[in-house]
């Protein structure tokens, strides 16, 4: 019987069990047996994996964990970053390992690093790898959206609400610092959602003193008698090279002389990254899932699911989900995160569009 193998590797994010059990629902109802790689990448040059599938009178079924996990923050599989896959020599033991096992298909779900390497082994195998884009950071090319991405936004958007509350109470300003790396779509998005007064991106590279005095004349504003605002938040990309901590300690001193105003910090860190997973993010593993099987069952290899709304990339059963060669995700990537596409300079210049909305 034919083996689709499927792995999870480097940053977990809700969305990728939602995935995996696509991937093995799927797999069975077309006659494949799955077999799922523990911890990434490391399990593959490890050899360390457990079938996902059970025979019963001749066909393969889904063990009866895979019926659980779909609503499951992390991944059941476990994770890693793997830097021993980076060496070709590392990854011949990998391709060892699923010539040993039988494999006729990989699926690789991550983020960016994750495609490099499911790229790279792709050239070194003879079956088909194909990836699923999942990475709460929304930093993977050619995608509107990751897996793990609409979640975390939710998780971001429930603490700022907490935290404006508390901060109503007690005339407060708050810096939060929300996770995403380099790329600051997390900061953009919550910003827009719970109405913050101010955002902080790395696209925008600005300087330390330039931040400053932005945000002091922004806190000064809004707590004037002519504005007479309660409380104050602003979002902060993790991927903005200065501690939250320092901020708020200069804001503090700049604003030493209105006495009656506190500002706090508050990093929500791993926070952000558990949680069951919402409606979008099981609706697109599911999605996902579907068309990497489909694209293994087709032979393509070296190749991406992508979800997007314009007409690129190759057509697949789902008129939004369509594959994309893993050169080209990694291209337009490493453009996502160096300021150079299209996407990102978009980005900043619709949140330079509407600076001076979110102070008012």
């Amino acid at each position: 019987m034919p083996t689709i193998a499927v792995l999870t590797s480097g940053g977990d994010a809700p969305g990728m069990n939602a995935a995996i059990q696509a991937v093995v629902k799927v797999a069975a109802s077309r006659g494949w047996e799955v077999l799922g790689i523990e911890r990434g990448f490391t399990g593959l040059l490890n050899g360390v994996a457990r079938p996902l599938t059970r025979n019963a009178d001749g066909a393969p079924y889904p063990v009866p964990e895979i019926d659980d996990i779909g609503a499951l923050g992390g991944t059941v599989l476990g994770s890693s970053r793997e830097p021993r896959f980076v060496d070709p020599v590392e990854r011949q033991k990998a391709a060892a390992f699923l010539d040993e096992r039988g494999v006729e298909g990989l699926v690789v779900i991550g983020g960016n690093g994750s495609m490099a390497g499911a790229h790279a082994l792709s050239g070194e195998v003879d079956l088909p790898v194909v990836g699923i884009p999942a990475s709460i950071d929304n930093d993977i090319g050619l995608t509107r959206e990751a897996l793990g991405v609409d979640t975390a936004l939710n998780t971001i958007v429930e603490a700022c609400d907490r935290i404006s509350d508390t901060a109503r109470s007690h005339r407060r300003a708050f810096v939060v610092e929300v996770m995403g790396r380099s790329s600051g779509y997390l900061a953009m998005a919550a910003a827009v959602a719970t109405a913050a007064d101010a955002v902080l991106l790395p696209e925008q590279g600005r300087g330390f003193d330039e931040i400053l005095d932005s945000l002091t004349a922004c806190i000064r504003h809004a707590f004037s008698p002519r504005r007479g605002k309660r409380r104050v938040l602003v979002i902060k990309a993790e991927g903005v090279q200065f501690p939250t901590h320092l901020l708020v300690d200069e804001l503090r001193a700049e604003l030493s002389d209105m006495e009656d105003v506190d500002i706090r910090g508050t990093v929500l860190g791993h926070l952000v990254r558990g949680g069951n997973s919402s409606f979008r993010d099981r609706m697109l593993g599911g999605r996902f899932g579907l068309v990497a099987v489909e694209a293994v069952l087709e032979g393509k290899t070296d190749v991406m699911v992508g979800w997007n709304l314009v007409d690129m990339g190759e057509p697949t059963s789902d008129n939004f989900i369509r594959l994309f060669s893993l050169p080209e995700v990694l291209t337009e990537t490493e453009a996502l995160l160096d300021g150079s596409s299209p996407v990102t300079q978009d980005r900043v210049r619709r949140m330079e569009a509407i600076h001076g909305v979110l102070s008012l």
